[in-house]
């Protein structure tokens, strides 16, 4: 194959940034409330990506994230490779700019490192200056819990990345250029004798890139739009990272938002327009959909991993909670499938607010969903089933009767909902088994089917999925039962519920 297509990551990497080291490139994406955190994926030609891990295995303050936190967590991750190690800085909205290191990107990485406490400090970008030795981070704020926004602020930073050595410095001020509104997300760069912030502005819907250079780190800055729709398809098309490859070639990764499919990855080539020039990106500034793939060598398709068998019990790099995660929610056996607990809960009527629901991300492309699910709790009102999950959502899946008797169920709720309703008939699911399907149509429309034996069947109007606050919609796997007098204990599980052959293929 001698090109490729855009999106070349094509769900919800949010965000997105990139790192070369040899001739391996690194990418990490905001995970936001769900955990494990900040992904890794890795290439070495750039379009064809492979899941290797995470860089954090729980979030801190850790009492912070024992519930659903779509607003909070991982905002804008930058990566970089300085002093033999890799290193990730990413913004908390509501704590500050946390920090987290590894020799090798598999880690084992270290746990957060608070570098600086404040509420509405994100998209944080280090810089270690090879010419000077001094280091630098700039960083973006969320009007949201600052009050302030559209403005970027730099810091000189200790060269260990431990702390900031100054209260930080207005650097761009985007309220003072006519037009420009809501920049964010800064990578900060040294080249050809400038200091180059490749930084967002105009909101994820609307939005464009720009670029900002300066002879000194603290500005002046000038500025100039480096890439916009233009009269392409590709709405917003900014926030991401330049890399340049050991021939010398120079790409740009940034997201695109799609509605429920969250923020897919693009690749754009790069030019610089003359020695002391601006970056070119794209077609002339215009994000391009098919372009001649880098000159790399060669490695076989590949994309993050979707399906799972569960073998002993273990689920894949692909699964992430969404919050951090307490032992025995998956049980750990001998055979094949994840064995969820039943975890007792008050917030059985919504399935957003549960923080044992094991997730991953809606493809976006059209595809099919299928998974086996037993249901062997015995306690009355315990059920599990296949998710998705936004603003509003919709299951379907098995739960125990008063009666004893096992029935299939399919419901929703809607956004402004706070309890879910019967999307589809019940029926008697007699042997406790079934295979649960969902087909994804363009648009993120979702239509329910089950398999109780005899074939797969439609259950229910097809349901259009929705994003979540900063977040693509999660196709999602949980068990739970209600708690409560009438439901005895208030606390700890009642049984557990088994899935198998967990499978995404195209439609």
């Amino acid at each position: 194959m001698t090109t490729y297509t855009n999106p070349v990551l094509d769900a919800d990497w949010s965000d997105p940034d990139l790192v070369r080291v040899g001739d391996d490139f690194y990418l990490t994406a905001s995970s936001f409330g769900r955990v494990p955190g900040l992904p890794l994926l890795h290439s070495r030609n750039l379009v064809d990506w492979t899941l290797v891990g995470h860089a954090l295995e729980r979030l801190e303050p850790e009492e912070e994230f024992v519930r659903p936190r779509h607003d909070g967590g991982v905002w804008a991750p930058s990566i970089r490779h300085h002093d033999d190690r890799f290193w990730i800085f990413w913004g908390d909205p509501d704590h500050g700019v946390f920090q987290v290191n590894a020799h090798d990107a598999r880690g084992p990485w270290t746990r957060p490192h608070l570098v600086k406490a404040g509420r509405g400090l994100i998209d944080p970008c280090p810089l270690w200056d090879e010419e000077t030795g001094e280091a630098y981070l700039v960083h973006a704020w969320a009007r949201s819990r600052s009050g302030v926004k559209n403005r970027l602020t730099g810091h000189r930073m200790h060269p260990e990345g431990t702390s900031l050595l100054d209260e930080g410095t207005v650097i761009v001020d985007a309220d003072r250029i006519p037009g420009w509104f809501t920049l964010e997300g800064p990578k900060l760069y040294r080249h050809d004798g400038w200091f180059w912030i490749l930084a967002p502005a105009g909101g994820v819907e609307t939005g464009w890139q720009g670029a900002f250079r300066s002879r000194g780190f603290f500005g002046p800055y000038e500025e100039r739009i480096v890439l916009e729709q233009k009269d392409t398809e590709v709405n917003g098309p900014h926030q991401g990272g330049w890399v340049r490859t050991p021939s010398g070639e120079d790409w740009f990764v940034h997201f695109q938002q799609r509605g429920a499919y969250g923020r897919v990855v693009h690749l754009q080539p790069m030019r610089w327009d003359g020695p002391g020039g601006w970056p070119v990106i794209g077609d002339d500034g215009a994000p391009v959909l098919v372009h001649r793939r880098p000159a790399l060598p060669g490695q076989p398709p590949a994309a993050p991993a979707t399906d799972d068998d569960f073998p002993g019990g273990r689920y894949g790099r692909q699964w992430q909670w969404t919050a951090n995660p307490w032992a025995g929610w998956a049980t750990r056996h001998s055979g094949d499938g994840l064995r969820l607990a039943c975890v007792r809960t008050s917030d059985a009527h919504d399935l957003r607010r549960l923080p044992h629901v094991l997730t991953q991300r809606l493809p976006g492309a059209p595809s099919v969903v299928e998974v086996d699910l037993e249901l062997a709790a015995r306690e009355p009102g315990a059920r599990a089933g296949l998710a998705v999950l936004g603003d509003a959502y919709c299951w379907i899946g098995l739960q125990r009767g008063t009666d004893g008797t096992v029935r299939l169920v399919h419901r929703f709720a809607e956004p402004a909902a706070d309890a879910e309703r019967d999307a589809g008939h019940s029926r008697p699911a007699p042997e406790g088994r079934v295979r649960l399907r969902i087909e994804t149509a363009p648009g993120a429309r979702c239509r329910f089917s089950h398999d109780l034996g005899g074939g797969f069947e439609p259950s229910g109007p097809v349901f259009a999925a929705t994003p979540w606050r900063w977040v693509g919609a999660l196709l999602g796997l949980f068990a739970l039962a209600p708690a409560g007098p009438a439901h005895g204990e208030e606390e700890g599980h009642a049984g557990a519920a088994v899935f198998t052959r967990f499978r995404i293929r195209p439609l």
